[in-house]
């Protein structure tokens, strides 16, 4: 199987053209590739395929082969291979994912792609939609409520970017032990689909930092959709502006939450760090 490791910020994935390669069974592919021991090392797979609906369709599954609906850094990397791979010549496309189709915009120097904006479409509100379960049936929304995970009491703010998100609000977010609180947070009774959670810290009205665990990969060094929840909750919350920057491990991601059309706008880069081929022969796929 021919590929290409790409990162968003340090978020990588392993991508495969599926306009031209067939992969059978993704999830044990992608837990094969993701193996950073035996594999390719990589927070999952990206299949790019053809679509009746967008450009090109984007189909992401974890590090555990789970299926995931979308994938911030992880789209953002797409739009630079289908553009400097020869697939499109277009700045603009679409792309079709599990959370919708997603629209990108392409800043090219040189003849290679080196920042993409995309529009991450309406933030979804309503506990039922994100899911999350509402300690009070009637709440509209999840904003700052009280969350019980291993005998403290966390206030969450729930947002769904086509994936389910929870945000936490921390003094510290580098002391944070994430290997010890994420998987309780992420199996947690209330999220009845996982969950990924952003811890996040408030550092002026228009900078916010955040550590995130994600459903299914554990910690990673970036998050798109993730910094998009972190952005809506902080406005949400009143803690800062519209226009954001996300500072994440990995790096810095430009957030917008334009209210009157209600969509979030997310910019940030995209590298490839090689193409390859692997033998998939000895797993099942």
């Amino acid at each position: 199987m021919e590929f290409t490791k790409m990162q968003g910020l340090g978020n990588d994935y392993v991508y495969v053209n599926c306009l031209r390669e067939t992969i059978k069974n993704p999830a044990e592919v992608s837990k094969f590739v993701s193996d950073r021991h035996f594999g390719i090392g990589s927070d999952g797979l990206i299949m790019i395929c053809p679509s009746k609906v967008a450009d090109f369709e984007m189909q992401m599954y974890n590090a555990d082969g789970s299926r995931g609906e979308m994938c911030g850094n992880g789209i953002r990397c797409v739009a630079k291979y289908v553009y400097d791979y020869g697939l499109t010549d277009k700045t603009s496309i679409s792309v079709e994912t599990l959370g919708g189709i997603k629209y990108l915009d392409l800043t090219v120097e040189d003849g290679k792609v080196s920042l993409v904006k995309v529009d991450m479409g309406s933030p979804r509100l309503a506990p039922s939609q994100i899911p999350i379960v509402p300690e009070n049936p009637e709440d509209t929304r999840i904003i700052d409520a009280p969350l019980e995970v291993e005998g403290k009491t966390y206030y969450m703010t729930g947002v769904s970017m086509g994936n389910p998100h929870t945000v936490v609000y921390v003094d510290d977010v580098k002391g944070l032990d994430l290997l010890k609180i994420g998987p309780s947070f992420e199996n947690h009774k209330r999220f009845p689909e996982r969950i990924n959670t952003e811890f996040a810290h408030v550092l002026d009205r228009k900078t916010v930092e955040m550590r995130v665990w994600e459903r299914g990969s554990g910690e990673t060094l970036a998050c798109g959709t993730g910094a998009c929840a972190v952005a809506v909750a902080s406005i949400l919350n009143g803690l800062t502006e519209d226009r954001v920057t996300v500072k994440l491990l990995g790096g810095d991601l430009l957030i917008e939450w334009d209210k009157e059309a209600d969509k979030v706008y997310m910019t940030g880069p995209a590298k490839v760090v090689f193409d390859g081929e692997i033998d998939l022969t000895d797993i099942d796929v």
